[in-house]
């Protein structure tokens, strides 16, 4: 994989090469997104659970390890590390953003001190790493992350976890927005498919961040 020419979309298809990535270690912060208990707990229902079964599969072969990996590589570099997670104040969850109360697979009621909300035990945050609770699909909208980059002197955001095409790309046309440089990390986020996953790597590609693959990552870092 070349990130300089992979994952393009029809709008950039023929578009120039972009320029190579520089990531400052006291610039930049990874955020890692949602990869909580909920998302890997058994379905009882056996069709729905072989439906779901590539998805259980990316996460513990490959995202969940890999993720560890760019958590572990960034605390060595100094790179802050942030996890952002759905998670409500209230037990009922009225506080939660009309998206989270809709009914089907994105309604989620999560209180924050359930076991369901916290994230998977091989991604905890240690000493003060910031943790964000989240109650909108963006990890931008609704909490003062913005405020806490800004207050770091944070430029460049990379990014891991779950959804691809839900909470990441809203969390990154976010970033994006606010003028940060976003880099995705692709083999350390996954959709419900492979086909949703790629699909919405293309979408957000070369225009709201650039997609990379955790090899590639390492090289950018200064």
């Amino acid at each position: 994989m070349n990130w300089k020419t992979h994952f393009r979309s029809f709008y950039y298809k023929n578009a120039e090469e972009p320029d190579d990535i520089t990531l400052p270690a006291s610039e930049t912060a990874l955020l890692v997104i949602d990869i909580q208990n909920t998302y890997m707990q058994p379905v009882d229902d056996p069709l729905e659970a072989a439906r779901w079964q590539p998805f259980y599969d990316r996460m513990n072969q490959q995202v969940i390890p890999g993720t560890a990996k760019l958590i572990e590589d960034a605390r060595k570099r100094g790179v802050e590390v942030i996890f952002a997670r759905i998670a409500c104040l209230k037990t009922d969850g009225r506080d939660r953003s009309l998206s989270q109360k809709k009914p089907g697979f994105n309604y989620l009621l999560l209180p924050a001190n359930s076991e369901e909300s916290q994230f998977v035990p091989e991604l905890s945050a240690q000493g003060d790493e910031i943790t964000i609770t989240k109650t909108t699909d963006s990890a931008l909208t609704g909490t003062n992350l913005r405020l806490i980059l800004h207050n770091m002197a944070i430029k460049n955001v990379v990014v891991a976890g779950i959804f691809t095409d839900q909470c990441i790309s809203s969390s990154v046309r976010s970033l994006a927005d606010e003028s940060f440089n976003v880099v995705v990390v692709e083999d350390c986020c996954a959709a419900a498919t492979d086909e949703l996953h790629r699909n919405e790597l293309m979408s957000i590609n070369m225009i709201y961040c650039h997609v990379v693959s955790s090899s590639e990552l390492v090289g950018f870092y200064c």
